[in-house]
């Protein structure tokens, strides 16, 4: 019975904090490889790739200047439009 009580607690406060953090945009502009990488369809290279464009020609004024990085299309920045921001 404990343990179906402390599962039942455990999942209800993993699944809150979820939706605490699915409610803020990742910021391309400030963002880590760290929390690139929580984005699904960003994996560590893509995070340094975002990265390293991001330094070498200032900060992204749209969603839509991700094309520019290498491996990043169209179809990906638009999956990615709910979730990352450059504000």
């Amino acid at each position: 019975m404990f343990k179906k009580v402390f599962l039942s607690l455990f999942m209800a406060v993993i699944l809150s904090m979820g939706l605490a953090f699915a409610a803020d945009k990742i910021n391309v502009n400030t963002a880590t490889e760290t929390e690139l990488v929580v984005v699904k369809g960003i994996g560590e290279g893509t995070a340094d790739a975002i990265i390293k464009y991001r330094e070498e020609n200032g900060p992204f004024k749209n969603l839509d200047e991700l094309i520019n990085v290498k491996g990043i299309g169209e179809k990906k920045v638009a999956k990615w439009a709910d979730v990352l921001s450059v504000e």
